[in-house]
């Protein structure tokens, strides 16, 4: 089957593009796939640790079973910004 991959960020710079199908057996879990995706790219088992995964849209852990015409987006962790002197932020739920 058939799953479409997005990489963001440092993942994406490792892959070398933003987007690419891939095809994995039957009943590949979103762990299964990064697995693959690290075989094809080795540069990604950095982000082994740290990365969020996503299928359609909503987080996924590992154990998710993929179905054919998934998305999968990689999404390391990313810092940056512009600091300031009257930086400020605001943390709510």
């Amino acid at each position: 089957m058939n799953i479409h991959v997005k990489c963001f960020a440092g993942c994406k710079d490792v892959v070398g593009r933003s987007e690419q199908t891939i095809n994995v057996p039957e009943d590949t879990t979103v762990g299964d796939a990064f697995d693959q995706l690290v075989n094809m790219y080795p540069g990604l088992s950095r982000f082994r640790s740290s990365l969020m995964l996503a299928v359609n849209t909503e987080y996924a852990n590992r154990e998710v079973v993929l179905k054919d015409g998934d998305e999968l987006a990689c999404i390391p962790p990313v810092s940056g910004g512009h600091a300031t002197s009257d930086f400020r932020f605001r943390i709510s739920n």
